[in-house]
């Protein structure tokens, strides 16, 4: 069966409690049936759950053993790259037809440098907004209200 079928039948049972036409003793030993099959089904799931969980670690363990490899490689192309840059500017080489390739050293698009932040003015710097949301809980706390924010604490299944 279900965990929400457990569920549910046990919420029906509850409710025959309530009917003095069926015997209370019949009723409390169904409840307690399908709390155990409950219980059973519920630490099912928890199994299924640390299975999944050990699967993740495993792929995040995975992403960073590629990541890892992928910026060997990346820095091994940049290297290479810039040995050949090198390269031909040391023999003056500006460009080289191969059989398959071509390489050229061409100027880069000019590309703006900021020495200074703090003296540019401001109709050339992007200001970004966001919630300070330590601050608004500080002062929600201290009783202070602060107009479009509230405090919310809800509940969560821990699983030891």
């Amino acid at each position: 069966m279900k965990l929400y079928e457990l569920t549910q039948n046990y919420l029906n049972l509850l409710d025959l409690l309530e009917n003095p036409e069926i015997p209370k003793e019949i009723v409390e030993s169904a409840i307690a049936e399908i709390q155990g099959d409950f219980e059973d089904k519920a630490e099912n799931i928890v199994k299924l759950i640390k299975s999944i969980e050990a699967d993740i670690k495993g792929y995040k363990e995975e992403e960073t053993r590629l990541s890892a490899r992928r910026k060997t490689l990346e820095n091994k192309v940049k290297g290479l790259k810039d040995y050949l840059e090198v390269s031909m500017i040391a023999l003056d080489k500006k460009d080289i037809k191969g059989k398959i390739f071509t390489l050229a050293i061409k100027k880069n698009p000019p590309s703006v440098i900021i020495d200074d932040f703090n003296i540019l003015p401001m109709e050339y710097k992007k200001i970004e907004e966001k919630e300070d949301k330590k601050k608004i809980k500080e002062s929600i706390d201290n009783g202070i209200e602060v107009p479009g924010a509230r405090i919310e604490q809800k509940e969560s299944l821990r699983i030891r």
